[in-house]
């Protein structure tokens, strides 16, 4: 009889760091180093490439991971059983990690750009679509961000702005609400909702598995626009906006929908805090360095800016650090589990 594959424990995972016209050279306190000789826009915590750094599994990327031992990272769900509302796996058939988790760091404003969602994305071929939210972790004073069209604004009107219809009327960036933000706030971003991030901020992105996104409007930049296909997944009124934290038992909700859920932790004054593993996610420092503890499993350091996943039922996780240093849990609610 064939031996029974060892449970997972919670592993880190190394960033995988994206050049982008718009991101940073310096993106200190988060990383010292990067590595890279373009500016940094991104940093993948969980994105299918990151390579895992503790543990049995080191050196495997979480795509690995998740294929060749997807019922103990995911759950039940993950390995085919129980509904699936998040959408079918990757494109090949294998499963995935639900959630790709990041951290943004603009320099100047990204494009404005719009997300397909599920429906269009299955159209097109690709597995899902792209909701996302953003947690504020930096501003500077004035910061802003685009979240859909101004009160009013038709497609008639954007239409011509994209192509230049009306030389003399109003840009793209004209037609967009900008809202203030500061730090400690949440922002949930729906599929089909036309948006930009302006300067001055440093972002934690919980978003779909998905890396779809269609440019409509660069400020000049020579980057490919997707006009047309960014038209089609444009929505005028969508559900997204601020969202206000909710008080739970030893946490705040962030934010909770279909896809993700963001819960904000503080370590106790006993010196640490408990986190379930009923679903997949992963926990993320927002301050020092804390130290993850399964019942099973060995210490898992967890430094600022990076991810440490928690798979289905490795049984509760505490975090250990030092007394009121934060961190994040995003996980994916199990009926969508991938």
């Amino acid at each position: 009889m064939a031996s029974k594959k060892p449970r997972i424990m919670p592993f880190r995972l190394a960033p995988w760091f994206s050049a982008r016209v718009w991101g940073r050279r310096d993106l200190r306190p988060w990383y010292d180093s990067t590595g890279a000789v373009e500016p940094v826009g991104e940093a993948w915590l969980t994105g299918p490439q990151c390579r895992v750094e503790t543990g049995a599994l080191a050196g495997q990327t979480l795509a690995e991971v998740a294929t060749e031992a997807t019922e103990q990272l995911l759950g039940a769900r993950g390995a085919g059983k129980g509904p699936l509302r998040n959408g079918p796996p990757g494109k090949d058939g294998s499963a995935e990690f639900p959630l790709l988790v990041k951290l943004l760091f603009p320099s100047e404003k990204l494009s404005v750009q719009v997300h397909p969602d599920d429906a269009m994305a299955r159209a097109m071929g690709d597995a899902r679509g792209k909701t996302e939210c953003w947690y504020v972790l930096e501003a500077e004073p004035g910061a802003t961000i685009a979240l859909g069209l101004r009160e009013g604004v038709t497609m008639e009107a954007v239409r011509a702005a994209l192509l230049g219809a009306h030389r003399a009327g109003p840009t793209m960036e004209d037609l967009l609400q900008w809202v203030p933000v500061s730090v400690g706030e949440m922002i949930f971003v729906d599929a089909g909702t036309v948006h930009a991030i302006g300067p001055g901020l440093v972002l934690l992105e919980t978003q779909q598995t998905s890396d779809t996104t269609f440019r409509l409007y660069d400020y000049g930049r020579p980057r490919e626009l997707h006009l047309e296909q960014g038209l089609r997944a444009m929505k005028t009124r969508t559900a997204a906006g601020k969202v206000k934290p909710v008080a739970m038992d030893g946490f705040a909700r962030l934010i909770e929908q279909r896809y993700f859920v963001v819960d904000r932790y503080e370590i106790a004054a006993c010196g640490e805090a408990v986190v379930p593993s009923d679903a997949p996610g992963c926990l993320v420092a927002m301050d020092g360095t804390a130290v993850v503890v399964s019942e099973d499993g060995g210490p898992v350091d967890l430094p600022r800016g990076r991810a440490v996943v928690v798979p289905v039922g490795c049984g509760p996780v505490h975090v250990r650090g030092r007394a009121g240093a934060a961190f994040v849990h995003c996980f994916a609610p199990p009926q969508n589990t991938l």
